[in-house]
């Protein structure tokens, strides 16, 4: 067993990304070797993960609801992300549980801040209200050029897939700059390699972060 996956309790996982970044094949990875080495793990998706965030889900990706602004989409994902911390996360990381999310506040920063144009500040001040003392310990932001990730993606597009280039663009210049201003808690994976190389990297990261919070432990 690598000696970091025990490490993982108790501790709050984010992988995050542009759409068609594979993000969530390496979610559905990492906590299964998770499980298989013992370890309690509670897996969570935004939005939704409650029942009370599946509905507010199916609202926000409807392509249906094209007349939806952007300040009401930014609320309704902080409402699931409410939703979610009180009634899963902080449960699970109280009984140490490993805590594993496909997107968090990173995503709404990278595509209602950096993408739709929000201002930071506005977005901050929400989620630490929907957040609360529910911060994830580590994000891995999936990165991946337009090109691939276009490649990988459903035929079928819900409302924010089906944004243009620019819009995606954006996006994806604004998980980057997350990592950048915050480089001990947020890393960059390359998501456009092979899914040998991707998972590696990630392995990697994991370890490498471990030993780091092992080494500010001393």
């Amino acid at each position: 067993m690598e000696p970091w996956i025990k490490q993982l309790s108790g501790r709050f996982l984010v992988l995050d990304g542009p759409d068609g970044s594979g993000k969530t094949t390496q979610l559905q990875r990492v906590a299964a070797m998770a499980r298989h080495h013992g370890l309690s793990v509670c897996e969570v998706r935004e939005p939704g993960g409650t029942e009370v965030g599946e509905r507010i889900r199916s609202i926000l990706l409807d392509p249906i609801h094209d007349e939806m602004t952007l300040r009401c989409e930014m609320l309704l994902y902080m409402a699931s992300r409410a939703q979610l911390v009180e009634q899963l996360i902080l449960p699970a990381l109280e009984q140490g549980q490993f805590v594993i999310a496909d997107r968090f506040l990173s995503a709404t920063i990278a595509y209602q801040g950096a993408g739709g144009g929000l201002g930071m500040e506005t977005i901050s001040t929400i989620g630490k209200v929907a957040v609360g003392d529910g911060w994830p310990d580590l994000t891995l932001i999936f990165d991946v050029d337009q090109a691939t990730a276009q490649q990988r993606m459903k035929s079928s597009l819900d409302r924010i897939e089906q944004r243009d280039e620019a819009y995606q663009q954006r996006v994806r210049e604004g998980f980057l700059e997350q990592a950048k201003q915050d480089p001990t808690r947020c890393f960059v994976i390359d998501a456009t390699q092979d899914l040998a190389v991707v998972s590696s990297q990630v392995d990697d990261a994991l370890a490498d972060w471990v030993s780091q919070m092992a080494a500010r432990a001393l």
